[in-house]
């Protein structure tokens, strides 16, 4: 039995383990190997492959049979319990009993086996009981022979939790019973929609700073995941703690030559950028494997110098899935999977002088949804508001108020949900479609919990959701009395649905002065003059995407840059933020300045129209005219009064 659970510990045929077990596909299935982001094991005699979709589906053999009430109750207060004799147990009861009394606890590897332990039960685990045990087999089963209910007694009630070891983070002004959203959790993960944040205030006259990452969160290969779900494993040294980048395939600049298949990638990774890693691959050791770590770096370096204030994050915060776990936890709960997730990919990697503590403006990416299923964990995303003292998405979409009393001015933040543009018909695109009926359970439904109820109907929640957004927005930015209007998405500049109609439409007749994005794995600063791509009628955007929890869209070397579409691959944004402009400064991985450029903030072009007949003409352009921020309510337009576009 001990070295079960020894070969299983390690992970790296975890994945096709949990799928010969299930009898419900096999390892051979065309739609798992051919794709070219499955998941390659170690190498040698146990070199497997298994595709992604292993990772976004309901635990194959499961799924068939748990009902949704039992999805959402995995690894959550409420639970049913039962006896280590019940049915539901019988995948783990003979393990459990090892670890507990027939000498597990005891084995020289038991600490690494078992660390997880004194978190999930209160006890460590050479004190811990049977009970105890079936605990830590219900929330985070090492090697993968997780119980399906938790017990009924236990050394630290309640015995259907698992963070007895962890005690709730409270947000500063929410003693007393405050009624701020910032306080209360909502009762799903939709109810507070649109609503506003409470403002934050940063007085002072020194220089503000805000931060712009995305897609940074890399794979959490140390979690032992439930549902009977494989690691999250992608190579052969992919099980370490910590952050592992995802690695894709990477292509030319114009999509058309595939220059590193997922594999070939995993190949690279395997044996260090030896001689069998593919030279198309462009793979740079040292940075293509392990760019969220030097991002990081660099990160909280520049924190240390310049103390920004926040940070806006554009999403895609956990590769490949999300929070892998089935929609549905409560949300005033964390599940032990969310936390740990947090906890490796987050709260450890971003933490220094100047950084901590510091609020992270979120938005889901498509990753965040589930990547190729709309059932993954985002709730527990959402829910994490009020589990953190920093972590700000309380929900997918919603508004900040920043006001710098001290200097005079202040900035509407406006975080947008704009994942419509992966939620495709279940049929199309597979690979890239958060509603597609190819990885999806057939009876996916977060519908409970504030989601799609079905595949069927999944595009069109996400088509309405993002319908009530563009309402919202003209509503909001119509109604804001701030100097600066700001948006933050994950899908990158110009995809609007719209062929970049709307965002001019936003910025020329709502003011909107900048959109931070990502989703493209990259860096890049699209100004109004790069009207060879740039259409958005003056506005300036960027695309932060090179955070490091997946690949560069292109090879990293700088002297190989030929298929770049900015001006870096990974990195993040400083923004220096004044009364009359915004400094943009695009920071490479290594700390350097990649480029710099400043934008003004725009007075509402239509009402220098208005006012002196003038159509107004880029980013750079200043007026003399009434700032919209400062007219009375009165004469503020409304978005259905408002003139067609110009241009």
């Amino acid at each position: 039995m001990a070295s079960f659970v020894r070969r299983n510990r390690v992970g790296v045929v975890a994945c096709v383990a949990a799928l010969a077990g299930s009898g419900a596909v096999a390892v051979d299935d065309p739609a798992l190997v051919a794709d070219d982001e499955c998941l390659a094991m170690a190498p040698g005699a146990e070199r497997e492959q298994c595709a992604v979709s292993a990772l976004q589906r309901r635990g194959l053999k499961m799924t068939a049979t748990r009902s949704l009430d039992d999805e959402a109750s995995n690894s959550t207060a409420g639970a049913k319990c039962a006896s280590l004799s019940a049915p539901e147990n019988s995948v783990c009861k003979s393990v459990v009993e090892w670890a507990a009394t027939g000498g597990g606890k005891y084995d020289t590897h038991a600490s690494s086996w078992f660390e997880d332990m004194q978190t999930i039960t209160g006890v460590g685990y050479q004190q811990g009981s049977l009970d105890d045990f079936q605990r830590l087999y219900y929330c985070s089963p090492p090697g993968g022979k997780a119980c399906g209910a938790p017990p009924c007694h236990c050394s630290k009630p309640p015995c259907d939790t698992c963070l007895a070891g962890e005690k709730k983070q409270a947000r500063a002004g929410c003693a007393g019973g405050s009624l701020s959203i910032a306080c209360k959790p909502p009762p799903t993960a939709m109810a507070y929609k649109g609503m506003s944040w409470p403002t934050m205030t940063f007085p002072g006259e020194k220089e503000m700073h805000i931060f712009a990452i995305g897609d940074w969160g890399g794979m959490d290969g140390s979690l032992n995941p439930i549902e009977d779900r494989p690691a999250i494993v992608a190579y052969s040294w992919g099980k370490r703690p910590g952050a592992s980048v995802f690695p894709r395939t990477r292509w030319d600049m114009g999509h058309k030559e595939l220059l590193c298949s997922h594999k070939q990638f995993i190949t690279c990774f395997n044996s260090d950028g030896g001689a069998d890693c593919a030279e198309s691959c462009g793979f740079v050791k040292g940075v293509d494997d392990q760019p969220q770590q030097l991002v990081a770096k660099a990160f909280k370096a520049r924190a240390e110098e310049v103390d920004p204030q926040y940070i806006l994050n554009v999403g895609d915060n956990f590769y490949w899935g999300g929070i892998e776990k089935t929609c549905g936890t409560p949300m005033d709960q964390i599940s032990f999977t969310a936390h740990h997730q947090f906890d490796q990919i987050f709260e450890t990697m971003y933490q220094g002088s100047g950084l901590s503590n510091k609020p992270w403006l979120s938005v889901l990416g498509n990753h965040d949804w589930g990547g190729r299923v709309f059932n993954n964990g985002w709730d527990q995303q959402i829910a994490y508001t009020w589990a953190s003292d920093r972590w700000v998405m309380p929900a997918p979409y919603y508004m900040v108020t920043v006001e710098y009393p001290d200097q005079d001015f202040s900035v509407d933040i406006f975080m947008v949900d704009s994942n419509v543009h992966d939620a495709k018909e279940p049929a199309k695109d597979s690979e890239h479609n958060i509603c597609g009926s190819a990885h999806n359970p057939k009876d996916a439904n977060c519908a409970l919990f504030g989601g799609p109820a079905s595949i069927a109907t999944c595009p069109a929640y996400f088509a309405a959701l993002w319908q009530e957004q563009k309402i919202w927005l003209q509503t909001k930015l119509s109604m804001s009395r701030a100097t600066w209007q700001i948006m933050v998405t994950h899908f990158p500049c110009g995809e609007d649905g719209e062929n970049q109609a709307f965002y001019r439409r936003l910025h020329q007749q709502y003011g909107l002065d900048f959109l931070v994005t990502g989703h493209r794995h990259d860096q890049e600063l699209w100004r109004p003059e790069d009207t060879y791509k740039n259409h958005m009628g003056g506005l300036t955007c960027i695309v932060t995407g090179g955070g490091g929890g997946i690949t560069s869209e292109a090879t990293p070397n700088p002297e190989d840059t030929k298929d770049w579409y900015g001006e870096a691959q990974y990195g993040f944004y400083d923004l220096t933020i004044t009364k009359t402009s915004l400094k943009i400064q695009s920071i490479n991985y290594d700390g350097k300045v990649a480029m710099n450029y400043t934008v003004y903030p725009k007075e509402q072009a239509l009402w220098a129209q208005l006012v002196d007949g003038v159509s107004w003409g880029g980013a750079r352009a200043e007026w003399s005219v009434v700032p919209a921020q400062r007219l009375s309510p009165e004469l503020r337009i409304v978005p259905e009064t408002l003139p067609p576009p110009m241009g």
